[in-house]
């Protein structure tokens, strides 16, 4: 070979090598302080409803917006409407969120999460769990090991039922 075609190679290589080492300091960074995309993914829901809204209505901050839904949610509690979310195993066992009150459950090992799970196996924004149109979702956060409703890996937002478990880590939680 031509020193040129070892040079190139060398670089190419090189390159490759970096490339490597800065994805690896990324999802480091990401596990420590928490990625952007999930902050985004997080909020992208809860702006959602805003869209069909008077524009007055639009301007609320997200913070804002959970109010309504739990306010769509208060006459439908009769009919069989969830009113809480209990951890049923786990280190946190016993511990209940009312959710007339809550937005957005984050569940995680991150300080900012509304469940925090302190679990090996649970991501810092491992999984969330928010109201749309009358009825909650569950959502997999792209976590490492997964979100199972029942026995079934969820892999996109899915509706979920009252009673059902689901399983983060050594952590089940149920809406009840």
């Amino acid at each position: 070979m031509t020193p040129i075609t070892l040079t190139l190679i060398k670089i190419a290589f090189l390159a490759v090598l970096w490339l490597f080492v800065i994805a690896a300091v990324g999802v480091i960074r990401a596990d420590l302080f928490g990625s952007k995309a999930a902050a985004r993914a997080a909020n992208k829901p809860a702006r959602q409803p805003a869209q069909g809204r008077q524009p007055a209505q639009a301007r609320q901050p997200a913070q804002a917006q959970p109010t309504p839904s739990a306010q769509q949610r208060a006459p439908q509690a009769g009919r069989g409407e969830p009113t809480s979310m209990v951890v049923t195993e786990g280190p946190l066992q016993g511990t209940t969120i009312d959710l007339a009150t809550s937005g957005p459950i984050t569940i995680g090992r991150a300080t900012d999460a509304t469940l925090v799970v302190s679990d090996d196996y649970a991501s810092s924004r491992h999984a969330r769990i928010f109201a749309q149109d009358g009825v909650w979702i569950l959502e997999d956060l792209n976590s490492t090991n997964g979100t199972y409703l029942g026995r079934s890996k969820v892999t996109r937002p899915t509706q979920l039922p009252i009673g059902v478990p689901v399983r983060i880590g050594k952590t089940v939680i149920e809406l009840r």
